[in-house]
């Protein structure tokens, strides 16, 4: 008899019932040729004493086992595993899902093998993220109500049913109305697509404008992940020079004098990572050249919301009368980052087009947590929060901004940001972030290391000091950590 006392592991602190638990490690002896058609199973007597359950519960499993076609019972005999399932060579049960003799179960094409999964922050206590919201603040309780409310409606169930991929028509309308109101951007709810956030509508527009070879422009400083998104499509980067106007467009001229470029990426907006933002002398001239050159304009405004100074600039999209740009927001980035919601505005047929596409991938988004998201926006609540936002935000950016100034001016060069969450900071070259972070890990306090905004091209020893998602008795605490590990 096989050593079912070490075989069969039963978890007393699982959701999952005791005698599925005992059915499931019966299926796995079966499955890994541990047992073979026609073995015999031991008595419910003796497999309860040696697993140490009642009696009962093994007879359960058993039943269990037997409705789901794994054994049968055969009168005066007992259970055994089922005589007309296939034989299975036996092999020794893995610990994990691991490679064996260092070689994969299958062929496929592993594009990722140099790539490490971002962070999770929900697992970090005290952190200096790169520019976060602070979920604190978010009016969640009142989001949840109308989620509920919506599903205890009768139409409300009709969001349970499959909807349109371009997303909740009423978030579309809701999102439309917003675009107007503070950008000036007038896009129609029909040109517009709601997204799990932003990064998946870089994707999809990724997709969908570029092949392989092709030539896409984006900052010598950028967000990272846009830039994996357009190697995976195959295309080549060039590289365009950032400075305290935002990107070189004159530079751009100059390359276009001597290749075809399918797109441009762009954040005019507080910059990713530097926070710059792309004077309108340069957002004339980027209009000139993208219609003389017909390439699309990839703009992503990611926290547009957020401005302290003056107004911020109106975004390419709502002065853009040729129609290059594919506009892409987000509202996980000013709301809360786990609710991946963004929003996508184009030409009407490259909106349809991208919605083919996210059918593909992910054919819809959750259409009751988008229509929670219309009403927010319907009753004023989204205004109330980013006016409240702004406010808490702009305070503790200042506060963050001196303690930066008055403890760290040795070691740390910064501007002020007019906008954002953010503050690009540059670090003294003596300093190794790497061990920094470390430290400070050690000591009580995430803070990142620098190697994410770090390509060929850009290979600056700084990066980005979220001040907003902490409030000022953690940025105080925070900049404590920081001065020790340093």
């Amino acid at each position: 008899m096989l050593p079912y006392k070490s075989l069969i592991q039963i978890d007393r602190s699982s959701s999952v019932n005791i005698y599925i638990q005992v059915c499931n490690n019966f299926v796995t002896l079966i499955t890994s040729g541990m047992l073979q058609p026609s073995d015999v199973l031991p008595s419910s007597r003796i497999l309860a004493e040696l697993i140490g359950i009642n009696r009962n519960t093994v007879k359960l499993a058993y039943e269990e086992l037997i409705s789901q076609g794994w054994a049968e019972s055969v009168e005066r005999k007992g259970v055994f595993v089922l005589s007309r399932l296939p034989v299975i060579s036996k092999t020794i049960i893995p610990e994990t899902q691991k490679v064996v003799n260092g070689q994969e179960s299958f062929i496929w094409t592993n594009n990722f093998k140099d790539k490490t999964l971002s962070t999770n922050f929900q697992k970090t206590g005290l952190r200096i993220d790169d520019g976060f919201p602070d979920v604190r603040l978010a009016p969640v309780d009142q989001l949840m109500r109308e989620y509920r409310s919506l599903s205890r409606k009768f139409y409300g169930k009709n969001f349970l049913k499959y909807g349109n991929s371009k997303g909740s028509e009423h978030l579309r309308i809701s999102i439309s109305n917003y675009l107007a109101n503070t950008r000036g951007l007038i896009a129609s709810s029909e040109n517009i697509l709601i997204s799990k956030g932003s990064q998946m509508g870089i994707y999809l527009a990724a997709q969908l404008l570029l092949n392989r070879g092709d030539v896409v422009a984006v900052g010598v400083s950028n967000y990272g992940y846009a830039d994996d998104t357009f190697k995976h499509c195959g295309a080549k980067l060039v590289r365009i020079p950032v400075d305290e106007n935002g990107m070189d467009i004159d530079h751009l001229e100059n390359i276009l004098q001597k290749q075809v470029i399918k797109a441009l990426y762009i954040i005019p907006h507080h910059h990713f990572p530097t926070t710059v933002t792309l004077s309108m002398d340069r957002r004339l001239k980027l209009f000139g050249l993208a219609k003389k050159h017909r390439f699309a304009i990839i703009e992503d405004d990611y926290d547009f919301d957020f401005h302290y100074e003056n107004k911020p600039y109106l975004p390419l999209a709502s002065i853009d009368h040729n129609h290059n740009v594919i506009y892409i927001g987000s509202i996980s980035k000013t709301f809360a980052p786990a609710l991946r919601i963004g929003f996508m505005s184009g030409p009407p047929a490259f909106i349809t087009a991208a919605a083919s596409l996210r059918e593909l991938i992910d054919k819809q988004g959750d259409t009751l947590l988008e229509d929670a998201f219309s009403i927010l926006f319907n009753n004023g609540e989204m205004e109330r929060h980013f006016r409240k936002s702004l406010k808490i935000y702009k305070h503790r950016r200042n506060l963050f901004c001196d303690i930066l100034q008055s403890d760290f001016n040795d070691k740390i060069e910064f501007e002020i940001p007019e906008g954002g969450l953010a503050v690009w900071a540059a670090f003294d070259k003596s300093i190794d972030l790497v061990k920094m972070s470390e430290k400070a890990l050690k000591n009580g306090l995430f803070i990142d290391n620098g190697l994410f905004y770090k390509n060929e091209s850009f290979d600056k020893n700084g990066m980005r000091l979220g001040f907003a998602s902490i409030d000022e008795k953690e940025i105080m605490k925070a900049f404590e950590i920081l001065k020790k590990s340093l």
